[in-house]
């Protein structure tokens, strides 16, 4: 059986741009704009899934609410953790480290930033969570909110992207995406 899945970003937060990845920062004003906005005529869904962090979990709270729909938090689902690097921009990175920036946007798989999460580990951990969310609600529609690693992720996969391009799909702020999730974890994009 089939799961659809649609992935929401989370919107802008109140720490702006850059490397958030493990940082728990809440959104903005128009970060919830851009969720609410995302979602306005879409749906419906079955249940909501969200990472535990307050930017996708805080909405997928009063989303759930307002729907009347069950509402799970997903700790596979995080970011992914950028050790040393959370926080800071790509220019201030340009600047102190742009060697070893360079090399993780060449290849994020054969990279990883200081003290962080290899993206193989967090590639595993995400798609251990996807299969996961496929036995349990094969036949479903779920909304998923997530982060933009976690999404670029899964539609490189679904686009069959070498793993040397997963930092080249675009996921903005409140980007909405849709996947099919079939038997073996296989993963299909929708429209």
């Amino acid at each position: 059986m089939t799961l659809h899945l649609d992935l929401l970003r989370h919107g802008e937060t109140e720490l702006g741009g850059g490397l958030r990845g493990s940082l728990d920062d809440a959104l903005t004003a128009k970060g919830w704009e851009q969720m609410r906005a995302a979602v306005a005529e879409q749906g419906p869904w079955d249940r909501l899934i969200s990472s535990p962090l307050q930017r996708c979990a805080r909405f997928a709270e009063e989303l759930g609410a307002r729907l009347n729909l069950p509402v799970s938090l997903e700790k596979g689902l995080q970011e992914l953790h950028f050790g040393a690097w959370e926080g800071r921009s790509a220019a201030a990175l340009m600047d102190t480290d742009a060697e070893a920036l360079g090399r993780f946007w060449a290849d994020p798989y054969s990279f990883t930033p200081p003290e962080g999460e290899p993206v193989s580990d967090f590639s595993h951990r995400v798609f251990a969570a996807v299969s996961r969310l496929h036995q349990a609600y094969a036949g479903e529609r779920v909304l998923l909110i997530c982060h933009g690693g976690v999404m670029k992720l899964l539609l490189a996969h679904a686009r069959g992207l070498p793993r040397e391009q997963l930092l080249n799909v675009e996921v903005g702020h409140g980007g909405l995406f849709s996947l099919q999730v079939v038997a073996g974890g296989v993963v299909k994009e929708v429209g």
